[in-house]
């Protein structure tokens, strides 16, 4: 395939997340590290994209390595307590004219409109203002923060008139009391109460990490809430970053944010492969809902029947022989809701040949468009390649669309395995689909979105994201 021929196929596959991010507010949070090492131009030619494709942007920025350069200038040694500085009048100075510079900076590149550039004809505006109400961290065991704080509050109505009015808003770590003192933030926290306050449909931070790894150091493409805080406690060897960002990424998702993502700010373009791929390069985390993804075992046959009743009188699903189902049971992993078996798939390995046969993909229909086909198909991508499988294939009559929009293609009954050949049933002329399998790092952890959740990467389909 060509050059021209991947753009366009890719372009094509980004449509539905073009869709479902239109008047979606994201908010995004990088330390200073960002717009310090030369490359901030580039993560900013990726936020005027998201900007004109309609998405309503926050971003949060910190000033940590600006802070303590103009602490240096001073001679002042910083002192960090747990991860936090404490501000002292002199610290404060220095916070504030930091801050104040880095955020100029951004406002400067994000006005860029240079002619034979991503920028050209971009006219973005920028508001930054006092949206941020702070209040004190005070003595802890022992140690007085002084102009440290905490975040009180967001202004997000006046936050959302901004973005309505089609602004970029920049939220330097800074807050302000109601009787006018300056707090020193953190960005994490600035970034995560606002995501919070504003009902953003995503916060992303930008990581010096690729995101959460498991007990082998292998990157974790997605986590539930719970697989998330599961994962410190199991893991806790993580990234400094993630080991700050990783609560902070629950934390969100449990108050109403749709998703959260860690990704590194070191891979150019990373935000927008993390954003419009399926597969995305970072973690993302999900809010939890009740579902259970398990092996199938024979008291399940009762519930499974039920399920797939309803798709073989419509002709979607083979009917299958009771008696060889409860054989078979070994093969099918089913989704369970609240004691209920709402969703199915099973695998049918040819070795021989490498492949294997997805099938009795089934929901619910009161279950449908919530994500769980996604996950129910990533689950047994994941097994076949645990399998040493590395090609995938499926007959469909009536659902090949779905399946082609996942990276499956149509292809002819001579693709099939020998065996399966020799089943294939030429009256009732089922469409064929392949798809190869490329080696996958780690197990997909989350489960569906609840239904105001599910749009963006990994959501229902018609996008997400990981």
């Amino acid at each position: 395939m060509t050059y021209s021929e991947n753009f366009v196929e890719w372009f094509r596959a980004a449509a539905p997340y073009i869709h479902a991010f239109r008047n979606r507010t994201f908010v995004i949070a990088f330390g200073g590290e960002c717009v310090t090492d030369g490359h901030f131009i580039d993560l900013v030619h990726d936020l005027n994209l998201l900007e004109s494709l309609g998405v309503q942007l926050v971003l949060v920025h910190g000033a940590r390595p600006q802070i303590d350069a103009r602490l240096k200038e001073r001679g002042i040694v910083p002192t960090m307590v747990d991860d936090r500085r404490v501000t002292d009048d002199e610290a404060l100075h220095c916070v504030v004219q930091a801050a104040g510079a880095v955020c100029l900076e951004i406002e400067a590149l994000l006005s860029r409109a240079v002619a034979d550039s991503p920028m050209a004809g971009s006219g973005i505006r920028v508001a930054s203002g006092n949206f941020i109400t702070a209040r004190p961290v005070g003595v802890l065991e022992g140690v007085d923060f002084q102009h440290t704080g905490f975040v009180r509050k967001v202004d997000a109505i006046g936050i959302k008139r901004r973005l309505e009015d089609d602004e970029i808003v920049v939220l330097p770590p800074l807050g302000y009391s109601p009787t006018g003192e300056i707090f020193n933030l953190t960005l994490e926290d600035v970034a995560t109460a606002a995501a919070i306050a504003l009902e953003a449909e995503k916060l992303i931070f930008l990581c010096e990490s690729s995101g959460a790894v498991d007990g082998d150091g292998v990157s974790v493409p997605e986590l539930s809430v719970s697989g998330a805080l599961q994962l410190l406690e199991d893991y806790p060897n993580q990234s400094e970053d993630v080991r700050i960002f990783l609560p902070c990424a629950a934390r969100a998702c449990k108050s109403g944010v749709g998703r959260t993502h860690l990704i590194s700010r070191h891979v150019d373009g990373a935000l927008i492969q993390e954003l419009f791929t399926r597969e995305g390069v970072g973690t993302m985390v999900r809010p939890d809902i009740p579902d259970v993804l398990r092996a199938a075992t024979s008291a399940d046959i009762p519930g499974l029947i039920s399920l797939i009743e309803p798709l073989e009188a419509d002709g979607i699903l083979v009917r299958r022989d009771r008696d060889l189902l409860a054989q078979e049971i070994n093969r099918f992993w089913v989704l369970e809701y609240r004691g209920e078996i709402i969703g199915s798939v099973a695998l049918y390995p040819f070795t021989e040949e490498g492949s294997a046969e997805l099938a009795c993909l089934a929901i619910n229909p009161d279950h449908r468009n919530y994500g769980r086909g996604d996950s129910l198909l990533r689950h047994v991508e994941y097994q076949a390649r645990q399998r040493g499988i590395r090609r995938l294939f499926l007959l469909s009559t009536r659902t090949g669309q779905w399946f082609e929009e996942r990276g499956f293609q149509e292809t002819g009954v001579d693709q099939l395995p020998q065996r399966k050949q020799g089943l294939y049933n030429f009256e009732r002329r089922s469409k064929i689909y392949v798809k190869n399998l490329a080696p996958q790092a780690a197990p997909i952890t989350a489960l569906p979105p609840t239904p105001q959740q599910a749009s963006g990467r990994h959501s229902n389909g018609s996008h997400q994201h990981k």
